[in-house]
């Protein structure tokens, strides 16, 4: 609450309804995503996390 009041100077109103996905963002805290794997990559986790159709 602090950040989204304090920090982000928020209207309560508009702190209340934001998502934490929201809040997140707004204080830069959400996650980057990566790049694509390589064919090495996606080799590897096809190795670690076989689909085991059974």
């Amino acid at each position: 609450m602090e950040a989204g009041l304090s920090r982000l100077r928020l209207p309560a109103p508009d702190f209340w309804r934001m998502t934490p996905r929201e809040l997140a963002s707004a204080l830069g805290l959400s996650a980057q995503s990566g790049a694509a794997p390589d064919r090495a990559g996606l080799a590897r986790m096809m190795r670690e996390f076989p689909d085991d159709a059974v």
